[in-house]
Formats: structure tokens, sequence, C-alpha cells
């Protein structure tokens, strides 16, 4: 049978892949927790689990390619929106395999998740099996409007067609700006700071909120402040959040 990653491209890998090389830090978590031994390379943002000890490649938009084809790695995953198309092209180019992944909702991140490990050759990990079990149910009903910033200053919110977003409305929660025309738009204090926003979420990455440094900027909406990985990363971080957010009233 013929494999496809996300966006369609052809891969003919080995049965079983012994030597992987992860540009996502996400899919690098999901990687470790099982098949540790295989990976062999990751970015400087890949951060869990915190004890991996493998070569270093750079950051997701700037990868050392030389690095990468040193590695002699069976395929390199990637994703489309933390990557660059370029990158990708180069390392095809250069005879490296490599896997894209698309992700912009949690059935998404199953549905690839589940995919990349039948390519991969390697079973399904039970986080896997357990993210299923969380979220593979119908839509619950709105209970609050929240807007999550990603930057300051100026500042950014999730918008529409976003993984976070898709989280949120499964927790129940209503994302603000999910009728937004870009997918990170840039906004006005106030266009989140409002009476209509029932809490605004402060994530600790890419922009880290912490105690001094957000909350005092909101007068009229609520704030708290949470793991960005529960929000932002899908492997199992996917059960992580479930776990911890779906019975958290804002």
């Amino acid at each position: 049978m013929t494999r496809t990653d996300d966006l369609g491209h052809p891969y003919d890998g080995p049965e079983v892949a012994a030597r992987v090389v992860s540009l996502v830090p996400s899919i690098t978590e999901a990687l470790a927790s099982d098949r540790r031994s295989a990976l062999v390379g990751a970015t400087d943002w890949c951060t869990h689990p915190p004890d991996l000890d493998v070569r270093r490649v750079r950051g997701t938009k700037n990868p050392d390619l030389a690095a990468i084809r040193e590695l002699r790695p069976d395929v390199v995953v990637a994703n489309k929106e933390e990557n660059r198309e370029l990158d990708v092209r180069r390392l095809r180019d250069a005879g490296v395999r490599v896997w894209v992944t698309d992700i912009e909702t949690v059935p998404q991140a199953l549905a690839s998740l589940s995919r990349l490990y039948a390519a991969l050759g390697w079973p399904a990990p039970g986080w896997l099996t357990a993210a299923h079990d969380r979220w593979d149910r119908p839509l619950p009903a709105e209970r609050a409007r929240v807007a999550v910033p990603v930057w300051r200053d100026p500042w950014m919110v999730v918008g529409a067609r976003t993984y976070t977003g898709d989280l949120l409305r499964r927790l129940g929660w209503a994302n603000v700006f999910d009728g937004s025309s870009e997918r990170y738009p840039r906004v006005s204090l106030a266009e989140v700071d409002r009476p209509d926003v029932d809490l605004v979420l402060l994530p600790d990455e890419p922009y880290v909120f912490t105690e001094e440094d957000g909350p005092e900027a909101f007068t009229a909406a609520p704030t708290r402040l949470v793991s960005g990985r529960l929000l932002t990363w899908y492997g199992p971080a996917m059960v992580e959040a479930f776990d911890v957010l779906a019975d958290t009233a804002p």
C-alpha cells in the first residue's frame, strides 16, 4: 500500500524506521515517548522530554540541513506550519525523505499521528489510544468565551483555523477571534480586554507570560496563566490537556 504524508507526498521509507529526525517539538515528544532510541536528531526548541539526549539541528525555521544529512535519517518529520517549505524541498532534493504533517484541529492531530506511526512501522503508543478516548466525542455546549494572546507589543492572538482554537472549542470554550481572517491576527489590547470576554488565557509560549508580565494589562477581562504546551502541542500533551483543562471553569 502506498504511503503518503499529510500533504499527499509519497513516502518510500523502510518498513520500520530506525533513524528519525524530528523538526516539530510536539512530535519529538511523541516519538520519544516510546521509541527514544530511534530518534537521532531534534531542534533546539524540542524541550520535551527534558532529558532527551540527541543531536540538535538548530531551530524549526532555520534547521542545520548539513547536520541532518550527516545523521543519515530514514525520515525527517516536519510540519506545514512550523517548518519552511524551502527546507523540506532542499532536504528532499538532497535525497532525504521528509514526512510533512498538517494539523489544524484535534481530529486532524489524532489522524495525522496515527498515520505517522503506521508509516514508521511503529505500533500506536498508549498515549495515542488515551488521546482518542478523551477527544473522540461530540462537541460540548459553549460555556465561555475566551481569548488567547500569543504575543505582546504588539498583541497577537489565536485566530481562525488553529489547533488551539479547535481544542478550546472541544473543551466548551469559544474563541472570540475564531471569525478572524488570519490565524494569528494582530490586535489592540482593547480588542482583547473587554467585558464580553469571560477569560483571557495567557500561555508561557511563544511569548512567556508570567504573573508579573501579562495579567496587569487587563482590567475588564479576567486572566489565567496556562501551559502553552497544553494548548498547542499535539502528542502526549493532548492527554494532559484534557485532564487538566476539561473540568476547569472560567
